[in-house]
């Protein structure tokens, strides 16, 4: 196993209203020094949920996707509130979102994008047993709620509509975990 860098600096290069970039000033075991850049995690964390109804659908969202600037299909998710869990994030976001309830919440992965460049992390969590139940959310417009067979995750993926790389590794996580635990 490798030994970790020594972090001799963190330092703030850049903010905005969203995101923090942070300059890291490391040096590694063989001695050689380096500075990274990275998009530094800000808040509690956050949770995608991979909605399933009592027919087996997976509920996705279609929502404006400002760093791709158009509409895409994805999963659910959201912030996590200071004093939240996981599993209360998880049931609030969904019932903002999507309109439903879960009685039923599995956690399955914790999930990083870039993580040479991020320190994002976003927790994937299966949610079943739904009611309906809806919560005001943050969303600048309705969210349009699209039902797919979880049968046919493998068309859903090679929909060009659905192409965030988190949401596609959980759409598997969770089929593998209900076929595992039906």
């Amino acid at each position: 196993m490798p030994i970790k860098p020594e972090v001799l600096k963190i330092n703030p290069s850049a903010k905005s209203r969203l995101f923090l970039i942070e300059e890291l000033q490391l040096r590694f075991s063989n001695g050689v020094e380096r500075t990274y850049e990275r998009l530094a995690s800000r808040g509690n964390g956050a949770v995608m949920m991979i909605p399933i109804d009592k027919d087996h659908n997976v509920l996705l969202v279609r929502e404006y996707a400002g760093g791709i600037e158009d509409y895409t299909l994805s999963l659910p998710k959201g912030a996590v509130d200071q004093g939240e869990t996981f599993y209360e994030a998880a049931d609030r976001e969904l019932k903002e979102e999507v309109g439903f309830g879960a009685k039923r919440i599995d956690f399955l992965k914790e999930l990083t994008t870039a993580p040479n460049y991020m320190g994002h992390k976003l927790q994937a969590i299966l949610v079943r047993d739904l009611y309906p139940c809806r919560l005001e959310g943050d969303e600048p417009e309705p969210l349009e709620v699209v039902k797919w067979p979880l049968s046919d995750i493998d068309n859903l993926v090679a929909n060009p509509e659905f192409t965030e790389g988190r949401a596609i590794a959980g759409l598997y996580l969770a089929r593998h975990f209900i076929q595992q635990n039906p």
